[in-house]
């Protein structure tokens, strides 16, 4: 599997609904990596739809 690797990217606003302690770890790893945790969502959907097993 590839490493994830985040970058800015422009993206269009929607509302999900996420459990309280998974926030807390994308909050932690969005602010470790300098990045708004939109796109660190957002980053994290695409790389795990690119590596997934069909």
């Amino acid at each position: 599997m590839e490493d994830f690797k985040p970058i800015k990217q422009e993206k269009t606003v929607i509302s999900i609904r996420i459990d309280v302690d998974v926030l807390k770890k994308i909050d932690k790893l969005s602010n470790d990596t300098d990045i708004s945790r939109n796109e660190f969502i957002v980053q994290c959907i695409d790389f795990a739809l690119k590596n997934l097993r069909k």
